[in-house]
């Protein structure tokens, strides 16, 4: 049988690294811009939001603005890089392979959620939901940098425990969004709505719990 490969994985372009380097007046300048444009996105949605009303919170021009992120699309994408980068640690954390599944899944499924149910992930969330149907970039933009990284990851590793027989064989990335969706099918679809039922935080555990093992249930090997 032949091993699992990342080219099997859902093909992703990762983030170019293409902002040259600032120095740290620029940074900071930077900084404030996307803080301004993320407060006012998540307060008057994508469409309500002007580089005109960003630029004068931060209290500069909008052609400094400008010189920053050419694109109200381009502010967008920072506005998510930097969310994901301070609440995106489920997509690089470590997925031994010599470690049973069922203790990998756990770990995994506790630290997705805890980020994914922090209020400024729900607040991107909503956001580009509300807006996907008038600016589908907007969810695709999110998605790419996001979601779709960290499951393609989840795909790679659970691909490997497939050939290694820890897991039945099929389509890793079906099986990754199965247990994915089994995490969110409690506590966090309560804190989408922002209803008192996801104030507790104690049920995220017993969530992801038993999504591993209905997961397992469905994915053991075949005896």
């Amino acid at each position: 049988m032949r091993k699992w490969t990342s080219e099997d994985a859902l093909s992703i372009e990762m983030i170019p690294d293409s902002t040259p380097a600032l120095d740290d007046a620029a940074a900071m300048r930077r900084k404030a811009f996307v803080d301004a444009a993320r407060e006012l996105f998540f307060a008057n949605g994508y469409a309500g939001t002007t580089m005109s009303s960003i630029a004068s919170k931060v209290g500069g021009s909008k052609t400094t603005l400008w010189t920053y992120f050419p694109s109200k699309e381009e502010l967008f994408a920072a506005v998510v890089d930097d969310i994901v980068a301070q609440y995106g640690s489920a997509l690089t954390i470590d997925l031994p392979l010599d470690e049973p599944v069922s203790d990998v899944l756990r770990t995994f499924g506790n630290l997705l959620m805890t980020k994914l149910t922090a209020t400024p992930i729900l607040s991107l969330f909503r956001l580009v939901v509300g807006e996907a149907e008038r600016f589908p970039h907007l969810a695709e933009t999110f998605y790419d940098r996001g979601p779709r990284r960290g499951k393609a990851r989840a795909a790679e590793w659970v691909g490997e425990k497939m050939v290694r027989g820890e897991l039945r064989m099929g389509d890793p990335m079906r099986a990754v969004q199965q247990f994915t969706g089994l995490c969110q099918s409690g506590v966090y679809q309560f804190a989408m709505l922002n209803l008192p039922e996801s104030r507790d935080f104690d049920r995220l555990q017993s969530d992801v719990d038993a999504a591993v093992d209905t997961f397992y249930r469905a994915w053991k090997p075949d005896a």
